[in-house]
């Protein structure tokens, strides 16, 4: 009889956790041994209970998702992660790859794709969409390198800010879902206009919405 495949769920809701560990549960051959709601906490958790694979949400109070992801590559490199996130997946699918996660689902098509996405990733491959796998394609025959990001200079948190701008979505309201405080929000703002070039919160604010409808997938 094969071992079941242990899992990690990495999520600040509760209800999302419940609704995943659900889903993953009526798979005979999965386990979820343990389940957090922050970077701190799921570390701990894997260093006690050596999980196969961590599933990990994007927005988490501290550490963010991409930031955990890189973090468990480098410390335990046989552990795989798969990105199960809220945000479009075109716009940070290519960045969590590139920080080392096997896969990137869309929470609003989870119920459906997790069982395959988790198959996948164990089996040794990568989770995508479609839509992504056609957009890096293009991009390396246009000679453009498919896991690169257009806004590399910007960290992984000060992207989430970036997107939600362009996105028109309030300083408090993304202060509250990054788990932020308003002052934390408006710095970020202000080193991605010094990282960008750009003079004036007119310029962030146009060149944000440019780069969502840029890089949205149709």
């Amino acid at each position: 009889m094969s071992l079941s495949t242990k899992i990690l769920l990495v999520d600040d809701h509760p209800l999302l956790r419940t609704g995943l560990a659900m889903t993953l549960d009526d798979e005979p051959d999965f386990e979820i041994v343990g389940q957090a709601a922050d970077a701190e906490e799921a570390l701990d958790v894997v260093d006690r209970l050596d999980p196969d694979l961590v599933v990990v949400d994007l927005s988490l109070p501290g550490m963010g998702g991409i930031e955990l992801v890189k973090h468990l590559q480098t410390i335990r490199p046989q552990t795989r992660t798969l990105v199960v996130s809220r945000h479009d997946e075109s716009l940070y699918a290519e960045r969590a790859v590139r920080a080392g996660a096997k896969g990137y689902v869309s929470k609003l098509e989870a119920g459906e794709k997790i069982v395959e996405a988790v198959r996948t990733v164990l089996r040794g491959g990568i989770f995508l969409s479609e839509d992504v796998k056609d957009k890096m394609l293009f991009g390396a025959a246009a000679g453009r390198d498919p896991m690169a990001s257009p806004l590399e200079v910007l960290s992984d948190r000060e992207l989430e800010v970036f997107e939600m701008t362009g996105r028109g979505v309030e300083t408090k309201e993304v202060a509250e879902r990054l788990h932020l405080s308003v002052k934390t929000v408006e710095s970020y703002r202000a080193r991605i206009k010094t990282k960008l070039g750009l003079t004036n919160s007119t310029e962030l604010i146009a060149h944000a919405v440019r780069w969502v409808e840029d890089n949205r997938a149709d």
